[in-house]
């Protein structure tokens, strides 16, 4: 242990400020912020940018709302996450090792992917371009677990903080040029180079993954298959409808997270049963029944997933013991490392970032105040990035300066808290000053707590399932927002109505009687309610979502105090 780092007694080990600093000047630090540019540029060109591209080429929002359905692989990519885990790449592994081989046959299949879009016309071969979408998102999704796994096998827990923060100030700079560039390029030459350049910008990935620290021997853990006898001519047929039980499990569990029955409903409709296709999507679309439907979907994925891999009843056989073995194995080993404290562990994942996901209707509010859309872009895109920033460079000191667990606990605090200036900006009105400090304060707040989190869940990976544990972790920890966001509007109106019924919530109203008219009030108008009785349903919205959070404040207590200190390891680079 070096001078500048002291060991408090039954505690973590606390840096000096200098030493924690230096952190993120060391060489794996800066192949992250390459490594995390090439994880956020393909995402935004999959959908949100390329949605622009297919609205000037004359197709409905209805037709391109579907291309959102490119970027599910991103939920879904713990389900092959052990196949990375467990294979190599031919001839590659061998001179770049494990991990930088993955990463760069992803990349380079990412650029194959943009380039292949960058060649297509959505007017004529609308079908070839959401193939070459969804094959985008599936590489890209993939080159995210190796990332991940490479990031967190290359330094100590210590030090995932810096990397962590790292990773997303080249992810934020890649949603910059993904979201900004390509509009450029195509105004000033068309979308078909705009694509081939962003193509291009790939090799920021490529050049991140050959500079990265030579990796140590990659472990991989054993599946046991001795005694099951090979009978090639019975495992076939079995393979396949596993994988396509796997396939149709992966199917039910992406509509429920990503709240689209599209893709299911098209494929009732193909076998003959258009009927029930059409009653998923009204299903779906119920308010607020839907996100239970939304929820069933996902549990019952899971459980199709699980019984896909689970063996035969009375028969071993090797599709049966690899399948369990490759995602069964990874779960028995973290609830084994962390017996008695998994669940907690688990619950803190997935509620710990809570209060920001059910921020959904932001951009709504500050309308509804009274800012302009040019106000709202130039904070939220503009100071919000950079408050942003700073928040995750904090994020990344507070874990090496502090320790993981103090600066987790300090995380917890920050989200929930920071959603209280949104209750006072509800009270000002469209104050531009208040506008900069709410937004300042809430990017701040969640760029440190991101951080925390996901160092945290690095930290409970171990060696061999690296990609898949982690795979994990990062699928679950936005479920829970996920669902319980779609109600965010209804909490503002419901409470906005009773707050004009009298009653209990009737006393907020008497808050908002010195702003000024236009505050509130055209939405108010298309509400129903009176423009007081609005501002008052927000305050109550983001005092519910302060009070959510006290859970999660609550579990990271409890996990600091009972988990066990995980075990110091070096990390599996060379200097």
């Amino acid at each position: 242990m070096s001078a500048d780092v002291a060991e408090p007694a039954g505690g973590e080990p606390r840096r000096g400020a200098l030493s924690a600093l230096a952190v993120f000047l060391e060489r794996r630090s800066l192949v992250m912020l390459a490594l995390g540019f090439a994880s956020g540029l393909p995402n935004l060109l999959i959908f949100d940018t390329l949605s622009l591209w297919l609205r000037d080429a004359g197709l409905s929002l209805k037709v391109i709302a579907i291309f959102s359905l490119a970027t599910l692989a991103y939920s879904l990519k713990f389900l092959w996450a052990p196949l990375i885990d467990r294979t190599s790449v031919p001839g590659l592994t061998r001179w770049l090792g494990h991990r930088r081989s993955w990463m760069i046959v992803f990349q380079v299949l990412v650029m194959l992917g943009l380039w292949l879009i960058s060649g297509a016309n959505p007017a004529q071969n609308l079908g070839l371009m959401a193939a070459f979408a969804v094959f985008v998102g599936f590489t890209a999704a993939s080159q995210d677990v190796v990332i991940d796994a490479w990031r967190i096998e290359a330094a100590e827990t210590e030090k995932q903080g810096a990397m962590a923060a790292a990773y997303q100030w080249g992810y934020r700079l890649a949603m910059i040029t993904a979201g900004a560039a390509p509009l450029l390029l195509a105004e000033a030459f068309n979308w078909n180079f705009s694509y081939a350049a962003m193509a291009a910008l790939m090799l920021v990935g490529i050049g991140g993954a050959l500079a990265a620290p030579k990796e140590k021997a990659h472990v991989v853990r054993p599946i046991h298959a001795e005694g099951t006898p090979s009978r090639p001519a019975l495992e076939i047929p079995e393979w396949l409808a596993r994988l396509a039980l796997f396939a149709a499990g992966a199917l039910v569990l992406g509509s429920g997270l990503a709240a689209d029955v599209t893709l299911l409903a098209a494929g009732f409709a193909n076998v003959g049963l258009g009927a029930a296709g059409e009653g998923l999507i009204a299903a779906w679309a119920m308010k607020p029944q839907g996100v239970f439907f939304q929820v069933a979907a996902v549990l019952a994925g899971l459980g199709i997933i699980v019984l896909a891999a689970c063996p035969l009843p009375g028969a071993r056989t090797r599709p049966g013991v690899y399948l369990f073995a490759a995602l069964g194995d990874p779960l028995r080993d973290f609830f084994a490392r962390y017996r008695g404290v998994a669940a907690l562990i688990l619950a803190l994942i997935c509620l710990y970032r809570l209060s920001d996901f059910v921020l959904n209707i932001m951009n709504p509010f500050y309308a509804d105040l009274g800012f302009s859309k040019l106000e709202i872009a130039e904070v939220r895109k503009v100071f919000g990035v950079i408050m942003s920033v700073l928040g995750v460079g904090l994020g990344g000191f507070a874990v090496a300066r502090l320790g993981l667990m103090r600066a987790l606990v300090i995380g917890a605090f920050a989200g929930p808290l920071s959603n209280l200036v949104f209750a006072w900006l509800a009270l000002q009105g469209a104050w531009l000053p208040a506008l900069f400090i709410a937004i300042g304060v809430d990017n701040v707040a969640s760029g440190f707590a991101g951080t925390c989190l996901i160092a945290y869940m690095s930290s409970l990976t171990s060696v061999g399932f690296t990609a898949t544990q982690y795979a994990l972790f990062s699928s679950l920890y936005a479920l829970p927002g996920k669902l319980i966001a779609s109600q965010s509007g209804r909490i503002v109106e419901g409470s906005a109505a009773a707050a004009d019924a009298g009653g209990a919530l009737a006393g907020l109203k008497t808050l908002f009687a010195g702003l000024p008219p236009e505050a509130y009030a055209g939405a108010a108008e298309k509400s129903g309610v009176t423009p007081a009785a609005l501002g008052s349903g927000y305050v109550v919205f983001f005092l519910y979502s302060t009070v959510i959070g006290i859970a999660a404040i609550v579990l990271a207590f409890m996990v600091a105090a009972r988990q066990p200190k995980p075990e110091v390891t070096a990390p599996a680079t060379e200097p």
